[in-house]
């Protein structure tokens, strides 16, 4: 697609899956830091089962269910702050949000083989939520990813419906937007796809024997902002592409207690 091509396609459907961002060693480098990454947590007693919680399963599939969640992925690694400002990531980025990006969070998913975790669908919205709803997702994947291992599935233009009521602010009402609404998106270690933070997306139980690892960095434009003091972050506001216009509101305000 071209640039133009890009950002129409975004435009309408909520979404777009770039092939080959990075290359297969910017790919094997971010592997081997996720693996550092798990072994430092499991060290330091952080390595919390991060799935999915509620009545989207029943209880005893959920307790057999795993998902390792690890926030602020370039506080951990340099690997991932590299990732983060890579050129052809930032090529595309500034075809659907514009010249002047920050990045707001990364975080690093991993589902383990055969019982990794499923996402119930959602939108991205009721954890930070911002006035211009500039805000994406950019899912770097680290494996190949396809139904078998629980690839990501969107719902093409659900992004223009606007914010809709989450189930205690988690995920939406499975019953009306099961897993199976969404269009999958299967992947090749390397891809990235970018979603709005409102296109609701989601992903099933990993039922293969192949771990499927992704990266998530979440941008937006730099005159995007928060209305909610939520989801704050030491490291929330740094530029990835172009300026910061404001030059008074370049960084969240912290108090330490």
């Amino acid at each position: 697609m071209s640039v133009n091509d890009n950002a129409q396609f975004y435009k309408e459907n909520g979404y777009l899956l770039a092939r080959g961002v990075y290359n297969e060693s910017e790919v094997q480098e971010m592997r081997a830091a996720v693996e550092q990454i798990v072994k430092r947590a499991a060290l330091a007693q952080a390595d919390d089962n991060h799935a999915w919680q509620g009545d989207f399963l029943p209880p005893e599939q959920l307790k057999k269910l795993v998902l390792k969640g690890f926030h602020d992925v370039h506080y951990h690694d340099a690997a991932f702050t590299r990732a983060a400002i890579h050129p052809r990531m930032v090529e595309v980025l500034n075809d659907l949000i514009g010249p002047n990006v920050q990045l707001h969070h990364s975080k690093m998913l991993v589902k383990p083989p055969a019982n990794g975790a499923a996402f119930p669908m959602h939108q991205d919205y009721p954890y930070f939520p911002h006035a211009n709803h500039s805000m994406l997702a950019a899912s770097v994947h680290l494996d190949d990813a396809d139904e078998e291992n629980g690839c990501l599935a969107v719902v093409p233009g659900s992004h223009l419906q606007g914010p809709l009521p989450h189930v205690g602010k988690y995920y939406l009402n499975h019953k009306e937007h099961p897993i199976s609404s969404g269009k999958l998106c299967p992947a090749k270690a390397g891809d990235v796809l970018f979603f709005n933070y409102l296109t609701i997306h989601g992903s099933d139980v990993n039922r293969s024997e192949r771990t499927r690892r992704n990266i998530l960095f979440q941008y937006r434009d730099a005159d995007d902002k928060p209305t909610e003091q939520v989801h704050f972050d030491w490291g929330m506001g740094l530029m990835v592409s172009g300026e910061n216009r404001d030059f008074l509101n370049v960084k969240p305000s912290f108090e330490l207690k």
